[in-house]
């Protein structure tokens, strides 16, 4: 039954993530006005709002304007849900399902506005930063390095000082790279959308987990990053790979499929 419930829920998250994708990056509020279509700008009624049923029973289109709707509407949905499905299926009905759901909604909505727009928007990494340390505090992080140092320690004490670590560390690693890019090239080649999804992911994780997600979300970004700029035939000079997404990507496969230290 829990599991059913997740995916439900899981439906609905995916449905408010879509609005997220292309309100955020634009600056304008998730809440107001109600969903409308951005072609017509017409509003959408609830019986054409239904996640995954309303995009299949309207074809794909807008019903006033006939718009096709982006596929990346139900895609979200399906992901979300199967990933809110997944988390139960893995923790049960407990706080490290709740945790790992709440993190997949945020890499999610961060992959799809990263792809579509280059922006990971604050409301995403730096709000997902403050929850990473939130949850740290109900649901232990991987020990690690830190721990070593706090033998003794309060468990939840040591396990924020391993969230803090992962965060700093990953972030700071990754602005560090940034920096000495830019001195090399004379020209940006991370934003500082990267270095705050890393310091979420980092605070979510913990360090060793993270570091997995950098160098998966690395080796990702690098073999397709250079497949499609030969493929498209874009200049590898100055294209701006969306690297928030491999980031993403690589930040689901980890938590889902490679188990914690203990």
């Amino acid at each position: 039954m829990i599991e059913a419930v997740a995916l439900v829920a899981g439906l609905l998250v995916g449905s408010f993530l879509n609005v997220c994708i292309w309100r955020l990056p634009r600056d304008l509020s998730v809440v107001r006005p109600r969903s409308f279509c951005p072609q017509c700008r017409n509003p959408i009624a609830w019986f054409d709002n239904i996640p995954l049923v309303s995009f299949v029973l309207l074809g794909g289109k807008c019903r006033h304007c006939r718009a096709r709707i982006p596929i990346r509407y139900p895609a979200v949905e399906l992901l979300t849900a199967v990933l809110f499905w997944a988390a139960f299926r893995l923790h049960g009905a407990s706080p490290a399902a709740l945790k790992l759901a709440v993190f997949a909604a945020l890499l999610v909505g961060l992959i799809f506005a990263d792809l579509e727009e280059r922006i990971l928007p604050d409301e995403f990494t730096l709000g997902g930063l403050a929850a990473g340390f939130a949850f740290a505090a109900l649901v232990p992080v991987e020990p690690g390095l830190v721990s070593l140092f706090l033998a003794g320690a309060h468990p939840r004490l040591a396990s924020l000082a391993e969230a803090a670590a992962g965060a700093a560390f990953c972030a700071g690693g990754i602005w560090l790279v940034g920096q000495l890019y830019y001195l090399i090239r004379g020209r940006e080649g991370l934003g500082l959308g990267d270095v705050k999804m890393l310091g979420m992911i980092g605070a979510f994780l913990g360090l060793r987990q993270a570091l997995l997600v950098m160098l998966l979300g690395s080796l990702i970004g690098s073999v397709s990053g250079l497949l499609y700029i030969r493929l498209a035939r874009k200049d590898a000079a100055t294209y701006e790979l969306p690297y928030g997404t491999f980031l993403g990507i690589a930040g689901l496969a980890v938590p889902y499929l490679v188990p914690p230290l203990r």
